[in-house]
Formats: C-alpha cells, structure tokens, sequence
C-alpha cells in the first residue's frame, strides 16, 4: 500500500492487510505489527475507529484463516499468482467481514475492491475482488454449513496435540472459544478495594477475585487506570502467584518476571520481590508499570538459566518462555506463528531453567512453575521429568479453595491446568499449566 486514502474506512481495510501480510508473510507477531503500523505505518494516519476495525477484521481474518482460505479457494478457478500482491490479504479481510463481523455487504464488498485498487499489484484483480467477495456474500452462509470450521481453523499439529491431550469434545470448545473477543479482566491493587472498582467499573466480580469487563475500550481511559488501581493480567495468568502463600513480608524470586503483572502481584502482597529478566527493554516496562502502580520491586537484567546471586529464596516463581498457545483469545497469531520445533526448542529451555530455579530455592521452600501453553511437553511432562530427576523435591496440590473454588481446572495431581473454554459462561480464561512444588527440608 503505497498511496495515501483519507476516506472513511477505507484506511481499515488497507491497514487489516497490512497487518495479515506482517504476520502471515514476515511472521511478526500481530500487537507488534499493529503498534508499527499505528505508531508510523498506514494506520498512523487514521482516525481511531479505522485503527480499531483494522484490528478487529484482521484478528478475525487470523482466528478463522483456516475456513477463510477453504471458501477464497472455492471461489477460484485456480491459486492466485504471486503478482496478486495484496490480493489474498483483501479478500481474507473482506471475508472475515462479510461473514463473521456481518458487515453491510455495500460496504465491506466496495471498500476491499477499492483498497485492491490502490495496490500497485492489486489493482489489477479488483474484478476478482469484487467476484469473489461477491459471490460469499450471496453464497458464503451456505458454504460455510458445509464445513468442519474448527478442524479448519486449527493447524495439524495443534489439533493433533490437542486432541489426543484433551480428547475431541474438548478441543472443539478450545477452537471456539477462540473465536471469541475476549473480555478485559484486571488484577486490584488493593483487594479491600475490590467492590469498588467492580462498581465503577462495571465489572464483573470472577471467583478467583480478578475483575473483569466486556467492552472496555481503551485501557487507558478506565477510571483508576492513571491512578495506579489496577492492571491488566488475564484471570488464569493471576493464579501463579496466589499458590506462594501470604508472602507479607517475604523475599520472593519471580524469574522471567516481564511483562510483570506477577511481580505487581506479589508486589501488592506486600512480598519482597526480585523480579529478573534477560530483556531490559521488557524489565524498562515492568518498572514503569510497577512506578504506576506505586508498588516496588528489585529489577535484575540476567539470564534466568545462569543467574548465580550466592543465595536461595523460600518462595520462587517461574513462569517459563513458551509456545503461548494457551493465550489465542487475546493473541491470535500464536496459533499460525508457532510450530512443533518451536515448542521442542522451548521444552529444553524450559528444563534447563527449571533445574536452575530448583537450586535456587532453599530446603522447605517452595517453587510455582508455569506456562501459558496448552502443550503437555511444556506442562506436566516437564514436572513429571523434573521430579523423577530431583528426588528432593515433591508436589504440592492446589486445592479449590485456592483458585475461588473452580475445581475443574485443578488435575488429579493436584497442578492448575486451565484451558479457554473454561468460565465459559463467563467469557473463558486463558490456557495455563501451573505446578506448586516443595523443596524437602
């Protein structure tokens, strides 16, 4: 895209292909592809509401991208040329708009054709533009009844994965709870505070205490926000922290600690905490969002694997690198941007860190691991191979009354294993693995 457009809407439909082709072309992940384009790209120049459908089509596009590419190629004779440009990208928008945000087809069928036009290369296929969304506007309901869309929307290997971990059933509530915006859910700084900002905020009150809010709008502009009140931490992410105990008082080790809402966390516990982390940059936010929230916290710039301080801490917490495949409601390029050697690159990192945060936790201490994947390699498999090799170190279950009383997300052994499609009624949770266990004395 490569001329300037000031029409209404016009901007989104450029900027949604823009941000497809970031992350489906040059594999970049998508809030970075669209704090580029918003911060200096295309959307840069448009006014909110364009920036914001840009986002909510091209998530869309990438949430059922698997269905849409089905339908694009049975609307065409034959695959589109390289020199199509932008084309493809047009039409999964204009897709994902025609039927899923259930746009006017005036709109959403003329803006995509007129976007294709500004596109040096793209120019030259609006009339397959426009036939194509055409013909989903007229056919596109129909087709899709004819589809197995989840199974469609799931890479081969994340379904395989899945259901042979959770079994079918589930997997297929997995896949739609991905199709979902998810709601906002924010941690309180002060939990006596709790009722208030529910109030004010018109949140909802989850059994775990995290608050949460359906069309929130921007984040910045919530009551309590400038002020320090609050944060925003998914409601599964929220849960590590909470199985160290009463921390008042105490030193704890987060390690891995960025983006920080742990640290935030156990900083509002009233813990002692050193939160570590390789990426100073990420650790440079993690402070600025501790200075808003008036809560402090030792920062260390190290590798988590390697850090050697000379001491041991009774409570440590890892939440270890990993797929994120348990975060695809909030974060939907995960899915098409991750692979099985991705995941098997992490699971030896994983392992190497866990070793180290073993030997960094003190005799009758404890040590919280987790991760945001869904990927058994990245959870229990790697507690069930850490504890047959470290004899000193067993678990210790959560119990309901830990996680407000939601028994379903606690394993038979005793470990969180939480999946999107659980709080259902109440607009899900993101996938976590969390494992509590105790040093021997």
């Amino acid at each position: 895209m490569n001329r300037k457009s000031e029409e209404p809407g016009l901007a989104a439909r450029e900027g949604a292909a823009i941000l497809l082709s970031a992350v489906l072309k040059e594999k970049q992940a998508f809030d970075d592809a669209l704090a580029a384009e918003a911060s200096g790209g295309r959307l840069a120049r448009a006014e909110p509401r364009d920036r914001a459908f840009a986002r909510a089509i091209a998530a869309t596009a990438l949430r059922r991208l698997g269905t849409i590419d089905r339908l694009i190629a049975g609307c065409l004779d034959k695959e589109l040329p390289k020199r199509a440009g932008v084309t493809q990208n047009i039409l999964r928008g204009g897709a994902a708009e025609l039927l899923f945000l259930r746009v006017a087809a005036h709109a959403a069928v003329g803006m995509n054709v007129e976007a294709a036009g500004r596109d040096d290369a793209g120019r030259h296929f609006k009339a397959l533009v426009n036939a194509v969304l055409r013909r989903l506007t007229r056919e596109g309901d129909a087709m899709l009844d004819s589809l197995d869309t989840e199974r469609l929307d799931t890479p081969d290997w994340l379904w395989e994965s899945w259901v042979a971990t959770y079994g079918e059933d589930t997997t297929r509530r997995i896949v739609r709870a991905h199709y979902e915006n998810p709601p906002l859910d924010i941690s309180v700084k002060d939990a006596s505070a709790r009722e208030k900002w529910a109030e004010e905020l018109g949140a909802q009150v989850l059994p775990t205490g995290t608050l949460r809010i359906e069309d929130a709008g921007r984040v910045e502009e919530l009551p309590g926000f400038a002020e320090g009140a609050w944060w925003v931490q998914d409601a599964a992410a929220a849960l590590p922290a909470k199985l160290l105990g009463d921390v008042q008082g105490r030193d704890v080790l987060d390690l891995c600690a960025a983006p920080g809402g742990k640290t935030a966390e156990l900083a509002a516990m009233g813990a002692h905490v050193t939160a570590l982390d390789r990426s100073k940059p990420r650790l440079e936010r993690l402070k600025q969002n501790l200075t808003r929230l008036g809560l402090s916290a030792e920062t260390i710039v190290a590798d988590a694997g390697t850090f050697a301080p000379g001491r041991q801490w009774d409570a440590v917490l890892l939440d270890a690198p990993c797929t994120a495949t348990g975060t695809a409601r909030r974060h939907p390029d995960v899915t098409r941007l991750k692979s099985p050697a991705d995941r098997d690159k992490l699971v030896r990192l994983q392992e190497r860190l866990l070793t180290h945060a073993a030997a960094l936790t003190a005799p009758g201490g404890t040590l919280v691991y987790c991760t945001c994947s869904l990927e058994p390699e990245e959870g229990v498999n790697r507690i069930e191979a850490f504890l047959a090799a470290q004899d000193d170190f067993t678990r210790a279950r959560v119990m309901p009354g830990e996680v407000g009383g939601i028994a379903e997300i606690i394993t038979t052994d005793g470990d969180i294993r939480s999946l999107p499609c659980h709080l259902a009624i109440e607009g899900g949770m993101d996938g976590f693995f969390v494992a509590r266990l105790k040093r021997n004395k």
